[in-house]
Parts: C-alpha cells; sequence; structure tokens
C-alpha cells in the first residue's frame, strides 16, 4: 500500500548554484481555463504576456488542482490535501482553514522573507483564520469567495471598480479596477520589501475572472465584442442563449486579458529593479473554466473531476536556474508547491511535518520523471466529505474517474466508475474500464487508501474552525454568511465563536433587506436568546450590553415576521 503523506526529514541546502534566498512571485488567477491562453491554441484571446512568460519558463502541462477554489488554495498554501486541513468547500463555513496547518507563508517569514498577498484569500474572513494570522506581513483582500457575495462589506457591493478591500484588516477604499489595484499594491510591496534588504514572497491570487461579470475593463470588452467568438463559442447554441454566451466569454476574456496585462506589469517591474534573474515567478490557475469554451481539447470546466476542471499550466521562470520552453512532463500537484518553494529557497521544514506534496524542482530542472505517485481529486458540497463521490484517482496513464457532482450525487446516486487511458485518450472520450477491470479495481483500493488517510487527520464532524470574538487587538469582528454553518432549511445559519474572555458585547445584526413587516430579531448568544422589535422598513437592529462567558459558544441571529423566518445578513460583534 502507498503511503499518501510524506514525514519529512530537514531538507539539505540547494546546491551552491542556486541563488540564496531568491525572491518569489505567484499568481494564481481565479477560474481561468486550461485553454484560455493564446500559447495554449486559443484563437480567440488575447494573452501576449502570459505568452511570452512561457515561452520564458518551464511549463508543465499536467498540475493538478482542485475543481473549486478554496480547496486549492488550502493545498497550494500548505502542501496537504485539502480534507486534512477543514478548507473542504467553499462557503457556509467550509472554507476556513484550520489555524493548525502550517502555510508557505509562515516558513518564508520565519526564514526571513517579507510576505505579502493581494487579491483573494478565501480561507476564512474572521480571526484566527485571515491571512495576516497566517504567515502573510501584508495583506490586500477582499473577503469570501469573491467579489459580489454575501461578505462584501457594506457599501462595496458588487464593486469591481473602485472595490471596497481590507488592508491589513482594515476597511479601505480603492481606486481602479481591482485587479491593477492589486498588482500595482504588489509592486509596491515588492520595492518596499527590497528597500529593507529582505527577499520576498509576493503570492497575487486575483479574483478574476470569477463572476460576476458586470463590471470588466471597458476597453477589452470592446474589443471581444468586435471580434469573432464563434470558434470558442460551445456547439450546438441558438438564438437568444448563443448571443448571452458570446457576450459573457467576452466578459471573462476581457478579464484574463486584464491579468495578462499586469503580469506584464510585474515582468517589466522586476527588469527595471535588477531583480528578474533573483526571482522566482509562477504562474497557475485555481480550478477549471468558468463555463464551457475553448479548452485545449481537454473535457469539462470547473467544479468537474474531468481533467478541463481540475488541470492547470503552471510556469515557473527563474533566469538562469531553470531553462527556458522546457516542457515538465512529470505530473505534479497543489500539494507540491511548498516543498518546492522550500527547496528553492533554501528553507528547512521545522521536524515532524508532514505534507503530502514532493518538491518539483529536480523534474523542472532535469524532468527525469518520480517515482509513480497517486494523485487524488476530491471536492463536494457537504459539512464532510463522502467516500466515493466526485472523485478522481491518477496513476501514471490511468484515471479512475466517478464524476457524481460537485452540487450533488444525482438521480438515484448510482453513478458508476469511469476509466480512461490518458495516454491514448487525453479527451477522456473513451470509458475503457470493462477492458481492464484490474486496473479500476487497484485504483479504486489505492483511493479508499487514501481516504481513510486523510480523513482521520482531525474530526471534521467537529464543526468548523472556531472564530475568535472579543479581543482588544481585534474589538470589532464581522460575521457572515460566508462563515456560517447553515441550520436546517438553508434559512438561518449559526457562526461557531470562542470568546476571549468572559465581557458583554455590543451586536448589531444587519437585515438582507428591509423589514416587509414588523417583527423581531432573535438573537442566540451565549446560550440565552434575546430579542428585540424590528419595525418595517428597518435594516438593522442593534442588541446591547449582551453577556457571554469564555471559551466556546455560538451565534445565531434570525428575522422573526409572522410565522416565517430569515437568518441575518451580516453581524457586528464588538467589545
Amino acid at each position: 500500500m502507498r503511503d499518501f503523506s510524506i514525514l519529512l526529514v530537514l531538507l539539505a541546502p540547494v546546491c551552491s548554484s542556486v541563488v540564496a534566498q531568491p525572491n518569489v512571485v505567484v499568481v494564481m488567477s481565479d477560474d481561468q481555463g486550461y485553454g484560455d491562453f493564446g500559447y495554449m491554441g486559443n484563437p480567440v484571446i488575447r494573452t501576449p504576456s502570459l505568452d511570452s512568460l512561457a515561452e520564458q519558463s518551464v511549463r508543465m502541462e499536467t498540475f493538478y488542482v482542485c475543481p473549486v477554489c478554496a480547496p486549492t488554495r488550502a493545498s497550494l498554501l500548505t502542501g496537504r490535501w485539502h480534507m486534512r486541513t477543514r478548507a473542504i468547500d467553499t462557503y457556509v463555513g467550509r472554507a476556513m482553514m484550520d489555524t493548525d496547518e502550517v502555510t508557505v507563508a509562515e516558513l518564508l517569514r520565519d526564514a526571513g522573507y517579507a510576505t505579502g498577498i493581494f487579491g483573494k484569500w478565501h480561507l476564512g474572513d474572521c480571526p484566527p483564520m485571515r491571512p495576516q494570522d497566517q504567515g502573510f506581513e501584508e495583506t490586500l483582500v477582499h473577503r469570501g469567495g469573491g467579489i459580489g457575495q454575501s461578505s462584501d462589506p457594506i457599501g462595496g457591493e458588487r464593486k469591481y471598480t473602485d472595490a471596497v478591500l481590507f488592508a491589513n484588516g482594515r476597511r479601505v477604499e480603492t481606486t481602479g479596477y481591482c485587479t491593477d489595484v492589486y498588482f500595482t499594491a504588489a509592486l509596491d510591496f515588492i520595492d518596499r520589501s527590497r528597500a529593507r534588504g529582505r527577499p520576498f514572497f509576493c503570492y497575487i491570487p486575483t479574483n478574476a475572472p470569477h463572476g460576476p461579470f458586470h463590471d470588466v475593463p471597458p476597453q477589452l470588452l470592446q474589443a471581444y465584442k468586435q471580434m469573432d467568438l464563434d470558434p470558442v463559442l460551445p456547439k450546438g447554441l441558438r438564438g437568444g442563449r448563443r448571443d448571452k454566451e458570446r457576450d459573457k466569454i467576452a466578459r471573462v476574456y476581457a478579464m484574463i486579458s486584464n491579468v495578462d496585462k499586469n503580469v506584464g506589469r510585474l515582468l517589466a517591474h522586476l527588469e527595471r529593479r535588477d531583480i528578474a534573474d533573483e526571482t522566482l515567478v509562477i504562474f497557475l490557475t485555481d480550478n477549471g473554466a468558468n463555463g464551457a469554451r475553448f479548452n485545449a481539447g481537454l473535457r469539462g470546466s470547473k467544479g468537474e473531476v474531468y481533467e478541463g476542471g481540475i488541470r492547470t499550466p503552471l510556469l515557473a521562470r527563474w533566469p538562469g536556474q531553470l531553462t527556458p520552453g522546457t516542457v515538465a512532463r512529470t505530473p505534479g500537484a497543489h500539494i507540491d508547491l511548498l516543498p518546492t518553494l522550500a527547496e528553492a529557497c533554501g528553507v528547512r521544514l521545522p521536524e515532524g511535518m508532514r505534507i503530502d506534496g514532493r518538491s518539483l524542482l529536480g523534474s523542472w530542472r532535469r524532468d527525469a520523471g518520480m517515482p509513480e505517485r497517486t494523485f487524488v481529486v476530491q471536492c463536494h458540497r457537504g459539512d464532510q466529505p463522502i467516500a466515493g463521490r466526485h472523485a478522481a484517482i491518477r496513476q501514471g496513464r490511468w484515471k479512475l474517474v466517478r464524476p457524481s457532482g460537485f452540487a450533488g450525487e444525482g438521480p438515484g446516486k448510482d453513478i458508476p466508475w469511469e476509466l480512461y487511458d490518458l495516454a491514448a485518450d487525453p479527451s477522456e472520450q473513451r470509458d475503457v474500464i470493462a477492458l481492464h477491470p484490474d486496473v479500476a479495481r487497484r485504483m479504486r483500493e489505492a483511493y479508499a487508501a487514501w481516504f481513510r488517510d486523510v480523513t482521520t487527520t482531525r474530526p471534521l464532524d467537529a464543526g468548523p474552525p472556531l472564530i475568535r470574538v472579543g479581543t482588544s487587538h481585534e474589538p470589532n469582528v464581522v460575521l457572515t454568511r460566508q462563515d456560517w454553518r447553515r441550520l436546517s432549511g438553508g434559512a438561518s445559519g449559526v457562526w461557531h465563536l470562542d470568546v476571549a474572555a468572559a465581557m458583554r458585547f455590543r451586536i448589531k445584526v444587519r437585515l438582507a433587506r428591509a423589514a416587509v413587516r414588523d417583527g423581531e430579531v432573535r438573537l442566540r448568544f451565549g446560550g440565552v436568546t434575546h430579542t428585540r422589535p424590528v419595525s418595517k422598513g428597518a435594516r438593522e437592529v442593534v442588541f446591547h450590553e449582551v453577556g457571554a462567558h469564555q471559551g466556546r459558544t455560538e451565534l445565531e441571529a434570525t428575522l422573526v415576521t409572522g410565522a416565517r423566518g430569515s437568518g441575518a445578513f451580516q453581524v457586528t460583534v464588538s467589545r
């Protein structure tokens, strides 16, 4: 039986030819698909900077991520399968990463690096799960899984342009398109890190081209609207559906071209500062394309466990250390980024730190191959992972997949396993499980061992990580639907909290919309239920002097009008 985790011994410093403590920049776009690049043969999209970066880089054409965003981010930052980290889904408390996890930002910070994140975090919006709590010294991020969600700050709803973001935990109103803002802040961080004489780890995870698509760079949008998009449109669409999809793809491509423009800004900045040779630049995406369009021959898109949903063409540029134009054919995965960066930076990992990834640096240099590995991708809705649900297993040329659906098992829950020979059938068109039952049986046994291993790391049925309230350094904590756990029926939810000390709180309950009639808000906090009347047209209710004991508790706020109840939109808990 394979061992699916590695108990790391201390990494030896890399060879003397490697730059001592190189800078590191990781750019990861959101929902950009495998085929959303000019160099991948897309006949429409314009990505000159990324195409140039591909020519200057080692290219990994088989690099696995999760089919959705938060699980990918958890694995990328920790080097561990996401199910170990408790970040198993994208919302309602399932995207919060356990605070015991050690991130690559913590490792590099402790090795003397300046660490910064600019864009999308999506692993917990409240203390102690924010990026500044998990190793990033400088942060400029939006909340939740994207702008335009229930985690948007009041007054900043759906604003990609002039977005309301959070800089080191403090609300800031920015000017310009969000992707431009992230890169501008990142370039400033790079300059300030150099001025202090520190190497830097700069993580730029954009929320583009994630939806909504109402606000995109206008000049780029007009350029794509004037193009012939027929070559990238899904087949079989007619009339209004075709027009709607054409408009969506134009908007997505405009957002991607804006990312491309900013990658060009970044690379030019490194050249002007004469630090390009000292900087390892990595580009990847977090999952498959957010919709059916040109995908370089791969089947599937975001949310699916076919190749089109779980592969990203990773690029790694390091002048003088990696040979430009090399295609690394050895497969890798998101869990490999942490050990790869640790080796590149000569950072020794803490003794006993248990990770699942392996460094890819050797294969980037020689591509001599690695011992056969088992890659498992499994991700679906729900508070706990379910064996066999929406899973894919890759061993060598073979891929076993059960595409039961990210959101549900489907009618009858009788979705069969499928087997594909990716060497002969990279588009996953011919299911050969009937021809190779021995291969399928071996891979299912490997999957079962993996699932037992990753789901026994910590008890997932214990609920999400606890949000900490009542500390002197974070006196106000905003709770949103992003981080609650839904209650039966889905109209309300509960936040799981850790109260720093026995005290009284001021709690402001923000409603999703103005009350349509008189009613009341019921607040359950610290084991006690409180009520306050709410008048028709009101948007918020404030509870004063609400006491709670130290330790674990729950908070639930419900608007009740007549016989119906609905959960609060956001709740601010203040000392």
